[in-house]
């Protein structure tokens, strides 16, 4: 059972974890370590200051150096205690002396980051004044490098799973395409003796009734072969008339539906809208979708088809007043074995969303469906 989970990528996570989350303590570590070096140096910064400012010190040289060795790279503010500037270091000399906003923005930064250091001056016993400082770029650069981390172990986990998604994808139309052309072939050995047989019964007297009904038959096993044997190639499409494509296929399905099935189509006025399509494959489609909905309805009701031409686009609603999908099965009718009725395979739906999508560069989609009034599928098919 552990072995399952256990895969080389369940492992290369894991690692990726331990890595990071070792990295982002170590870093954490140096920060804290680089802080108090700064805030030491600072403190010996102050203090150099306040020897310097007394008048009876004389080792003025030792002070200038610590002031110049301690101040590297770390932004520093000396301030009275009624924030007037005294001295600084590593900021922008020509804003922070002219720009008051400037100031007390880094004023401001600055206390967020660390406590200031407050020294007497030497002058004056009452005069309290205050260092405030930031960070230096290298403790800035510390503290920010787990980020870094983390935001190229997220591209390195989204190249991966984008790489798994395409090759799982790729491994998936291998299989329609594989499933699609075996079936072609399995259809093609046995219909094409049937077409033998069906030429011999026409030769033989009193077959005058049956033999066309077989005929037909026949032939619809040969559309079915050559729908599969499109999707397991790429077909070529043709500009047609939408209007009527659909309405061939709606004759089609309404002699095979009952009395008690109504069918409209609403065409807005449109006599002609051409679109390039792969007529049996798009025929495939519409006759899926019709089925669909003469099944929710058991047998009595409405189906309507809308046909919009749009600028970019033609929109083709399917709706029916069947019995509804239910909420939770929305994003389940378009996945492959997923299907309501006691029989079929539950693919009909998945190869109508694969025809539109892949073959015609279109979508599908269940535009709305409430229990007991019905559904409605839109096909975008785009023009041009």
């Amino acid at each position: 059972m552990l072995l399952r989970w256990f895969n080389w990528r369940t492992l290369l996570t894991l690692a990726a974890i331990v890595i990071i989350g070792s990295s982002i303590i170590y870093s954490n570590y140096l920060a804290k370590k680089i802080t108090a070096d700064e805030r030491r140096k600072i403190e010996q910064w102050a203090a150099a200051v306040r020897t310097n400012s007394n008048p009876y010190f004389t080792e003025t040289h030792l002070t200038g150096k610590i002031l110049t060795e301690n101040s590297i790279e770390i932004p520093i503010l000396l301030l009275t205690e009624k924030d007037s500037l005294l001295d600084f270091r590593n900021v922008d000399s020509l804003k922070v002396l002219t720009d008051k906003h400037y100031l007390q923005e880094k004023i401001n930064s600055f206390k967020k980051i660390n406590q200031p250091i407050e020294w007497i001056n030497p002058y004056d016993s009452s005069q309290i004044n205050k260092v405030y400082y930031g960070e230096s770029k290298l403790l800035q650069e510390v503290r920010y490098f787990p980020m870094v981390q983390l935001i190229v172990a997220g591209l390195f986990v989204l190249i991966v799973a984008i790489t798994q998604y395409t090759r799982f994808k790729s491994t998936q139309n291998q299989v329609w395409v594989g499933l699609a052309k075996e079936t072609a072939h399995q259809l093609g050995t046995p219909v094409s003796s049937l077409q033998g047989w069906v030429e011999m019964l026409k030769e033989t007297e009193g077959n005058e009734k049956i033999v066309p009904e077989i005929e037909k038959d026949v032939q619809r096993l040969l559309l079915i072969s050559d729908r599969f044997g499109k999707i397991g190639s790429k077909p070529t499409t043709e500009e047609k008339n939408i209007i009527e494509q659909i309405n061939y296929m709606i004759d089609y399905v309404k002699k095979r539906a009952g009395a008690k099935v109504n069918f409209h189509l609403n065409t807005y006025n449109e006599t002609d809208i051409p679109v390039m399509i792969s007529p049996p494959l798009f025929d495939w489609v519409i006759e899926n979708l019709l089925k669909n909905a003469l099944d929710a309805m058991d047998g009595s009701g409405t189906i309507t088809i809308n046909i919009q031409d749009e600028i970019t686009k033609v929109v083709v609603d399917v709706s029916d007043t069947g019995k509804g999908i239910d909420k939770r099965n929305l994003n389940k009718v378009f996945k492959p074995g997923f299907s309501t009725k006691k029989r079929g395979w539950g693919l009909g739906l998945t190869l109508t969303k694969r025809i539109i999508e892949q073959y015609h560069k279109g979508q599908i989609f269940v535009l709305k469906s409430e229990h007991g009034i019905g559904t409605t599928f839109r096909i975008l098919l785009p023009k041009g």
